[in-house]
């Protein structure tokens, strides 16, 4: 089962510092058929303008996993933790018991990013904060972990779910394959370029939704690069 979402078709909103758009259910946007795939609750597509951002506020009991695309993203929190994520590199957050933080594009461009949210295996704990640089070079032409909840991902940024994000870049024509297990869910979006998902075309920013696929193989139509979550 393979479904495309096409960006111009999702949820959004666009309030002047941000431009936002909802791959599920957030905020004011509300679909009953697009409350999460899986463990995977929230995937936003953000732009934010140069010196604005998210100030302070809390969570609780969620996995928020970030992908910077462009520019990069200054994080702060209650915990102390302070660091930057550019373009390319990741950054984990497990809210645990409660955080609160703050995610600033303090650059002279635009940040575009995803934040990613999946539901933890349990509530609770303790919250914590990571970042990693995962630079293209090392995902060229296959998927490389980036954040997890498995043992089996020793060098992935530490998640509290079952589940695992990945990214891969692939030039044009070249093809990949992600082995998906029985009874997962997968949900892949193009960061830029243009792939085609087991024969179903996916442009940048569209969402392709997948359940029952042993295999998910990958061919680039153009120079692309790719995020994709595989949850429980």
């Amino acid at each position: 089962m393979i479904e495309l979402r096409p960006r111009a078709e999702l949820g959004g909103a666009q309030h002047g510092w941000l431009d936002t758009r909802h791959h599920f259910s957030f905020a004011d946007y509300h679909d009953p058929s697009r409350m999460h795939w899986g463990r995977l609750r929230v995937w936003n597509d953000d732009a934010i303008a140069p010196n604005t951002g998210f100030p302070p506020h809390p969570h609780a009991n969620m996995e928020i996993i970030t992908y910077v695309r462009q520019g990069a993203i200054t994080h702060r929190d209650s915990l102390g933790n302070e660091g930057r994520t550019e373009a390319g590199d990741v950054q984990v957050m497990s809210a645990g018991s409660g955080i609160q933080h703050s995610e600033y594009n303090l650059e002279p461009e635009t940040t575009s990013l995803f934040q990613i949210w999946i539901l933890p295996t349990k509530r609770g704990g303790e919250p914590a904060w990571g970042s990693k640089p995962f630079p293209k070079a090392e995902r060229g032409g296959r998927f490389v972990t980036l954040a997890s909840g498995f043992d089996d991902d020793a060098d992935a940024l530490r998640i509290r779910t079952d589940a695992r994000v990945a990214g891969a870049t692939l030039k044009a024509g070249q093809s990949t394959e992600y082995a998906l297990a029985p009874g997962r869910y997968a949900y892949l979006v193009p960061a830029a370029g243009r792939v085609e998902v087991n024969g179903v075309a996916a442009a940048t920013g569209d969402g392709i939704a997948a359940r029952d696929e042993a295999v998910l193989r990958v061919t680039a139509l153009e120079d692309a690069e790719l995020v994709l979550v595989d949850a429980g």
